[in-house]
């Protein structure tokens, strides 16, 4: 099931060297004239300075007040596998709601949307023996302060980032300052904490070109070429400080997959003497190139954060996304009624492999690569679908079984990538 965006094809810093000049030039004068100096003098030029850096620098407090809100969070022992738990009924729920949050889209706002039950709503992860922090929209935008986050990836990627987006909207009303013609393409600020948050929509992260008929029309079968990345995301890598990657449901259709000019071959393909390459093969294929790239951008910052957010597993009973699949389930599954041997886990541990294959070799250990592990996770919340409640008027009759409501149990992903940055600091 893909949502009708990914259908349609989905910056004070002052000069260092006037600071050098200015703290030499000061401290040389006070050492010739600190000895004629009166009381009072000495104390209206101590008061001076003072202030003159804190105007021209940035302003200590912000620092101080932003380290005092991390030093109240709960520490989380680094041993803990955060990703290994259940879910456990909470009465607290989301900090925002379907009508308290202004950005969320009609196809996520499922109560909006006239989903009737609510008890999705009201269960939070647990990891096996540790906690994990509620999410802290201050202490999180703190953390960020003058960064620039990016979410790259589909329509998922979109949904991960609008639940971050409802999030930080309980601290800070962001602003928005671009949306390109077809909406793929947002980016947030949020002036109080200089933070920007954006998306950058690939349906494949290398470079893709989909086959079309005599008529120019589609044909739903597309070539991808792992020698070259996506510049639709990749050209703002450079300006980017935190980059959560992720894509995933285009790949589940007929793709070639080249290296240059040698097909390598083909995934979902009946074709003689072509090689049949698995959906895992190929997301190894593609995501270790996009690794090796964001690992050797040159113009990229030394202390760049990847994280990458493993697939997000769909859950359509009774058929697939175009043949009357549904998921109405309303609660969700226990430990034992997950499958830990499908095909999500299998895309998990072949993602997984090619960030750990990068970071094992790399020689530039400034950057900086992460997993926010999703899939296990949510294969135990079937209930946290739009199902039919997501108000599409041209796709009648389909269900979204893939994207996630807002709020609902995507929220958590964000306080698994708040723990993930505060590890990293």
């Amino acid at each position: 099931m893909i949502s009708r965006d990914d259908r349609h094809a989905t910056m004070k810093q002052s000069s260092s060297i006037f600071r050098e000049n200015s703290e030499k030039k000061a401290e040389r004068w006070m050492m010739m004239n600190i000895g004629r100096l009166s009381p009072f003098f000495l104390s209206s030029f101590c008061i001076t300075l003072f202030f003159t850096g804190f105007f021209v620098y940035q302003n200590p407090f912000k620092s101080i007040a932003d380290q005092n809100v991390l030093s109240l969070q709960p520490q989380i022992d680094p041993k803990c596998d955060l990703f290994k738990g259940h879910w456990v009924p909470d009465k607290r729920g989301s900090l925002y709601t379907n009508s308290s949050c202004s950005t969320i889209p009609d196809s996520k706002n499922c109560i909006k949307q006239g989903r009737p039950d609510k008890d999705f709503l009201f269960w939070r992860w647990k990891p096996d023996g540790c906690n994990l922090p509620r999410f802290n929209p201050k202490a999180f935008l703190g953390m960020v302060r003058g960064k620039k986050m990016s979410f790259i990836g589909d329509s998922v990627a979109r949904n991960h980032m609008e639940s971050l987006l409802c999030l930080l909207s309980m601290e800070e009303t962001p602003k928005d300052i671009y949306k390109d013609g077809e909406d793929r393409n947002r980016i947030w600020y949020f002036p109080k904490y200089d933070f920007t948050l954006s998306t950058s929509w690939t349906k494949f992260l290398v470079a893709e070109r989909e086959r079309r008929d005599g008529n120019n029309t589609g044909t739903g079968l597309f070539d991808l070429d792992i020698g070259k990345i996506d510049e639709g995301w990749f050209k703002g890598l450079p300006n980017t400080d935190i980059a959560i990657v992720s894509a995933a449901h285009w790949f589940f259709r007929p793709i070639f997959i080249h290296r240059g000019d040698e097909t390598l071959g083909c995934i979902y393909c009946n074709i003689e003497n072509m090689t049949q390459i698995s959906p895992e093969e190929g997301f190894k294929l593609v995501y270790s190139a996009v690794f090796k790239q964001i690992n050797e951008c040159e113009k990229c910052k030394d202390d760049l954060v990847t994280v990458l957010r493993t697939i997000s597993p769909a859950h359509f009973e009774n058929g697939t996304w175009d043949t009357g699949g549904t998921c109405r389930r309303t609660s969700p599954f226990g430990e034992n009624q997950i499958d830990l041997q499908s095909n999500e886990m299998k895309i998990r541990k072949s993602q997984i492999e090619q960030l750990e294959g990068i970071t094992t070799k790399r020689n530039n250990k400034a950057k900086k690569f992460a997993v926010l592990d999703v899939t296990r996770v949510m294969l135990m919340r079937p209930d946290g679908h739009p199902n039919g409640y997501w108000g599409n008027k041209w796709m009648k009759g389909y269900n979204d079984c893939v994207h996630w409501c807002l709020p609902g149990p995507i929220d958590a992903w964000n306080e698994f990538l708040m723990a993930i940055i505060r590890q990293l600091r």
